[in-house]
């Protein structure tokens, strides 16, 4: 670096809460860079909203997958940085979050939607829908992310309810409940409108 650079000036700029940093080249080029400064009492905290979106997917992902899902929904740690799964087992760590540990016995206590619409027997998308409208109870931390569900909530009378309805309607097993849902006539065809 000394190769490069000559040296390096910092200030404060107290209005705009900002250190500057002027760097001088050897060449003779200057060039201006603005830092935030840190205001007292200020902390680089991660959201509240991150922590608990972590606590509920390690119900089912590892750090690596955590690190993934909070990625592609645009979110940073306090500090603005993207996640890493050193990023997401260190705060797993500080907010003592359990690790993710797959069942022994490959019987799961909580399942993605593929897992639990295959062990209900019913298409991801019927699954969905039921979650949506409020038939069944599900977790969904991010809005790009999985969805969360209890195997034992998947053993409940309200699940083979909508596992009978998917199978009394299989040409539209991702459909509607049916209260409300109603035909409509258009061109001579009956269609299901929602």
């Amino acid at each position: 670096m000394r190769t490069v650079i000559q040296e390096v000036v910092a200030d404060i700029d107290d209005k705009a809460s900002e250190i500057v940093l002027l760097i001088h080249w050897i060449g003779g080029a200057h060039t201006e860079l603005r830092l935030p400064k840190r205001r007292r009492g200020q902390r680089n905290s991660t959201s509240g909203n991150i922590i608990t979106a972590i606590r509920q997917l390690v119900l089912i992902a590892s750090d690596d997958l955590i690190a993934g899902i909070l990625n592609r929904n645009d979110l940073v740690t306090g500090h603005g940085n993207r996640w890493t799964r050193e990023r997401v087992t260190a705060h797993r760590s500080h907010h003592k979050i359990p690790v993710f540990q797959p069942a022994p016995d490959g019987t799961e206590p909580w399942l993605n939607l593929n897992k639990a619409a295959r062990l209900l027997g019913v298409a991801p998308k019927s699954l969905r829908h039921a979650v949506e409208a409020g038939e069944i109870e599900g977790i969904h931390p991010l809005p790009d992310g999985p969805w969360i569900f209890s195997r034992s909530e998947l053993g409940k009378p309200r699940a083979q309810q909508i596992v009978h309805r998917a199978r009394q309607n299989p040409k539209y097993p991702a459909g509607s409940h049916p209260r409300s849902a109603k035909p409509i006539p258009f061109n001579g065809i009956d269609r299901w409108a929602l």
